[in-house]
């Protein structure tokens, strides 16, 4: 069985005083005049573009995003991506590891799971010079190496992820965050169980009870937070996982259907077609 091609932090550099691993690139630095193409690939890491501006394309999860002045596209560990991107392009590549943040700060833990719901986010002026302001700090404190810097990159970093944060946020209650942080907090958790498990286990009651929780209180979270149903949800992620085996490997059907956890690959085959209008190889020969 063939796997997606998984891309670890470039150099494997780990700043001192962090349980995990960080990186910042200036892009005309990184790019020195050339153009960027990257193959479709997964991260082991977080990866964060900001273009303050340049021409090229993004495609996330088969999402195509063109690349525009004073966007961020944020990619979180286990999503797949393509990249082209201009020699003349002008901003920042942040890449972390979830440890750089694992002991750090419950919030800012929840925080980065919530804004890596979105892959992609578009600036105000304002808020996104704040965004380029940070990341000059961030630039400053890794060339200082003062006293506590890692401490000072990941300040930053917080106060970035609440720019993103705010984008996706505009004005609610107190009494509705609380009620929606709660609901995203277990929606993160139960995305995670799905994409841990989802070989063995597809069925809803399952994921419920490894929560706690009933079929109904799981099903409210998700129509809360995303308008769709558990099943749904399941049925998004088998899929989304069956296309990037597809086009980013040369498996055969049988063995991605196997890897997904379905014996009966005429079955698997089925399903396929069903949600998507193509059977497997129909779809891998239309859009690799």
């Amino acid at each position: 069985m063939q796997i997606i091609p998984v891309r670890n932090i470039h150099s494997r550099i780990k700043e001192p005083g962090t349980s995990g691993e960080f990186i910042i690139w200036n892009l005309r630095e990184l790019l020195a005049g050339k153009d960027m193409v990257q193959e479709l690939h997964r991260h082991s890491f977080y990866f964060l573009l900001i273009i303050e501006n340049g021409t090229g394309e993004h495609i996330i999860d088969f999402i195509s995003y063109p690349l525009v002045d004073r966007c961020i596209y944020l990619i979180h560990p286990g999503q797949v991506h393509e990249l082209m991107l201009s020699s003349n392009s002008k901003g920042y590549l942040l890449q972390f590891t979830d440890e750089f943040y694992l002991n750090y700060d419950i919030t800012t833990n929840q925080i980065l799971k919530e804004i890596s719901q979105n892959s992609y986010y578009s600036a105000a002026p304002e808020s996104f010079e704040k965004i380029l302001s940070l990341m000059a700090t961030i630039k400053k404190e890794i060339s200082d190496k003062k006293y506590r810097y890692e401490y000072a990159i990941q300040v930053n970093l917080q106060l970035l992820f609440v720019e993103l944060l705010r984008q996706k946020h505009n004005l609610i209650t107190t009494q509705t965050d609380e009620k929606k942080s709660y609901q995203l907090k277990r929606l993160e958790e139960f995305k995670e169980l799905i994409a841990d498990n989802i070989s063995d286990h597809k069925q809803i009651f399952w994921y419920a009870d490894q929560m706690n929780m009933t079929t109904y209180q799981l099903n409210s979270i998700t129509r809360a937070t995303l308008g769709k149903t558990c099943s749904k949800l399941i049925n998004d992620h088998i899929l989304l996982e069956a296309k990037r085996y597809l086009l980013a490997t040369t498996n055969q059907i049988n063995q991605i259907s196997w890897h997904l956890g379905y014996e009966d690959v005429s079955y698997f085959i089925r399903f396929f077609k069903k949600h998507t209008g193509y059977s497997p190889e129909a779809f891998r020969n239309n859009f690799k």
